[in-house]
């Protein structure tokens, strides 16, 4: 166990996690909600530094990312622990593991210089830090940022953008590129899926949208749960007016069966994949993606400006047809880092 940051000391041996906007109370000998950091005797511990659950090369489109690096491949690692409680999760068997500190004691740990050391060897312009909510492993995340940037290595987050104000500074300086999962506009899906609030994760969004960091945003389309049309309209248009219509939204399609708690819903229909692209699209969002549907036109970008086709996907096949991030038919930009 490694000593955490952000926090406070309270009396009584309790301690007030600062890390994400929980702000949870935890007395001696428990841990917060996000099971990954504990009090033991007035000073909190993150029990998962080091230990990464899991170390992957991915495709960058896979987090997914499609204006970041296109065509490239990223080095992917996660923990243990999540502040959030999503029933839809996928993840859930490491997202939600209770007893992290007994678990730990199967994973060998590594330090930030060997996950560099694994990206360059392995050729992967980027490290990803995914597959759980990366706020909760920050002091870890960070000491391997640090190190990435001093070596050339971009750094990616795919968040659920609950960040404390304190933790989203300290990431920022060493941040590249976040996918935000916005899951819903709505504050009771957000209270009774996820158990947290909507509000934290709309002023880290514009926070971010200030910052050099590239945004782009996923929403899962869960049935009867964020498949409403006007719920889906007014989050579409959060986007192109509170962030801007430059940032690429991509839509997933839900699939019950690798879910934590919703394995009774159906899976998403197309046509309500479909439909939620066309309203993204009418609310003049530039880049507007499926996923989840592969073949289908609408995981392709087209310029903004002449519609010319310059990014086509099949899955994580990809060809670029651009010209260095531009189109190569009327020379609009395509919102594209390089």
């Amino acid at each position: 166990m490694e000593n955490a940051n952000y926090y406070k000391k309270r009396n009584d041996n309790k301690v007030q996690c600062q890390l994400c906007h929980h702000s949870c109370l935890i007395t001696n000998n428990q841990t917060g909600i996000c099971n990954a950091r504990k009090n033991l005797g007035g000073i909190l511990y993150s029990l998962n530094y080091g230990y990464p659950i899991t170390q992957n090369i991915d495709p960058i489109e896979k987090k997914p990312l499609f204006h970041f690096l296109p065509g490239t491949e990223t080095y992917s690692i996660g923990t243990l622990g999540c502040n959030f409680k999503c029933a839809n999760c996928q993840n859930w068997t490491i997202s939600q593991a209770k007893n992290i500190e007994k678990n730990i004691s199967t994973i060998t740990y590594v330090k930030p210089e060997a996950i560099v050391k694994s990206a360059i060897e392995n050729d992967c312009q980027s490290i990803a830090y995914t597959y759980n909510e990366p706020t909760v492993f920050t002091e870890y995340a960070l000491e391997v940022m640090k190190i990435a940037h001093a070596n050339g290595i971009k750094n990616i987050w795919v968040s659920n953008g609950y960040m404390s104000k304190t933790c989203l500074n300290d990431i920022t300086p060493y941040l590249d590129a976040i996918n935000i999962d916005l899951k819903s506009i709505d504050a009771n899906f957000y209270k009774n899926n996820c158990s947290a609030r909507i509000e934290p994760v709309l002023e880290n969004l514009k926070n971010i949208k200030k910052s050099p960091v590239h945004l782009e945003i996923t929403t899962l389309i869960i049935p009867n749960l964020s498949s409403e049309p006007s719920m889906l309209q007014r989050l579409a248009e959060f986007i192109a007016n509170e962030l801007g219509t430059d940032i690429p939204w991509h839509i997933a399609r839900f699939s019950p069966e690798s879910s934590w708690k919703l394995k009774a819903l159906p899976p998403t229909l197309s046509d309500i994949i479909i439909t939620t692209h066309e309203i993204g699209k009418d609310a003049g969002l530039k880049y507007v993606y499926v996923g989840n549907l592969p073949g289908d036109q609408r995981e392709n970008t087209f310029c903004s400006q002449c519609n010319k086709l310059v990014i086509q996907r099949f899955g994580y096949d990809i060809e670029r047809y651009d010209k260095n991030g531009r189109c190569p038919k009327c020379d609009t930009s395509l919102d594209l880092i390089l």
